[in-house]
């Protein structure tokens, strides 16, 4: 039992110092502040995905991964409600909600997604012997795409309106509970795949296994909690101390750190050979991010003191259309359910582009070059796209006779 416990102690005494800080009230500068409270964050999150992981034992069916998805990035979200919240009584803090979401969304698709796919097609033909150049999904993860196609369109109603409503907050919430609701009756009889610790934790007896996972849950959860305030203030003043644009700190600092144990267990699971499981849970962490996430913001704004809708300036309606565009192409090249390796250079290479042009031209541009590969990927899969669009409303069988459809039409 401490064997298994053993690197999950490991990792709370790493989450110790800021406890102590923040049950004690003390206020440490701002760097310092940074450092312990990210690293917080992150010792929690990896012990929260590995609780996840092992949850898989018993929570059987496609609701394992939904959940697992939820879980994994449930200190990202902890920082984003933080933001969302505090900009009611503080509108200097409405930027930092839409940072964190958008670098956070196209962290997990530019760099995520892509990565995942090189190595998966790195270890097969290395395994095989000859060059795979095609990540190929089974047609389960049709209904995935289909929620994130029908969640990232109506999410182009942001950056065209310049607000994040409470009407659209309450519709993506709700959507979001009928792709829990499809993941739950769905057939997924697949034994969970565990890893590392999880694997462990997983092969204890079924009382102490529950009674582990319970306790991993609240200890990380309370983690959480008393670190995600303070982290986030920390990036604010950071910026200031460091001489850093705080909106760019908030946007990918912040997603790195609460990200990381999901991005490992996806690269993990992508070098034992399990690409297709690795893409999936990076497609259903993609959906809780354009349904749960940005659902939740103006509800979080309005409680905090704001008004029905959180207001978004200029630079944030470009980030938006920016992650929005890419969403699009992501979708567009995986309506097949094939995942080129061309595709995943361009991905990556494209999110690594965005660095070197950070002004308003450059976002302009960018927007432009992945609506015209979105567009032509679409042309070119456009056989799947209906059944792609229809699938989280279609009974599986009937969604199975639509995938047949499909093959017949592409051959």
């Amino acid at each position: 039992m401490l064997r298994a416990l053993r690197p999950v102690l490991l990792l709370l005494v790493v989450a110790i110092p800021a406890v102590a800080l923040r049950l004690t009230g003390t206020h440490p500068p701002a760097l310092a502040s940074m450092l312990i409270f990210g690293a917080a964050v992150v010792a929690a999150a990896f012990v929260l995905a590995w609780a996840a992981e092992a949850a898989e034992v018993d929570i059987s069916g496609g609701l394992a991964i939904a959940l697992l998805a939820v879980i994994a990035v449930l200190p990202e979200y902890a920082v984003d409600l933080y933001f969302a919240h505090t900009a009611g009584t503080n509108p200097d803090y409405v930027q930092y909600a839409a940072a964190n979401m958008t670098g956070s969304n196209r962290l997990l698709l530019g760099l995520g997604w892509s990565s995942v796919v090189l190595i998966s097609l790195y270890v097969a033909s290395r395994r095989s012997g000859r060059t795979i150049k095609t990540l190929v999904l089974d047609s389960g993860y049709r209904r995935e795409l289909g929620f994130l196609a029908v969640a990232a369109v109506v999410a182009f109603i942001i950056p065209m309106t310049g607000e994040i409503h409470l009407v659209l907050g309450i519709l993506l919430l709700a959507f979001f509970s009928y792709y829990l609701y499809r993941a739950a009756v769905s057939e997924h009889d697949d034994e969970p795949e565990l890893i590392g610790p999880a694997a462990t934790i997983g092969a204890l007896p079924t009382v102490r296994r529950r009674i582990t996972v319970i306790g991993m849950f609240l200890v990380s959860a309370g983690v959480i909690l008393a670190a995600a305030e303070p982290f986030a203030d920390s990036l604010v003043e950071g910026g200031h101390a460091l001489g850093i644009d705080q909106f760019l700190l908030v946007q990918w600092l912040a997603p790195l750190a609460s990200e990381a144990p999901e991005f490992i267990v996806a690269l993990l699971f992508a070098w034992r050979g399990k690409g297709a499981a690795a893409l999936g849970l990076l497609i259903s962490a993609k959906v809780n991010q354009w349904t749960l996430l940005i659902g939740s913001l103006p509800v979080a704004y309005l409680l905090g003191g704001g008004s029905p809708a959180l207001q978004l300036d200029g630079r944030q309606v470009e980030e938006f259309l920016l992650t929005a565009t890419q969403t699009l192409l992501g979708l567009a090249v995986l309506l097949s359910l094939r995942f080129p390796r061309w595709a995943a250079w361009t991905l990556l290479g494209l999110f690594a582009v965005q660095f070197a042009v950070p002004g308003q031209t450059g976002r302009y541009v960018l927007c432009g070059i992945y609506l015209v590969l979105a567009v032509a990927a679409m042309v070119r899969n456009r056989q799947h796209l209906l059944a792609t669009i229809t699938s989280p409303f279609r009974r599986t069988e009937k969604l199975a006779d639509a995938e047949r459809a499909d093959e017949l039409v592409g051959v």
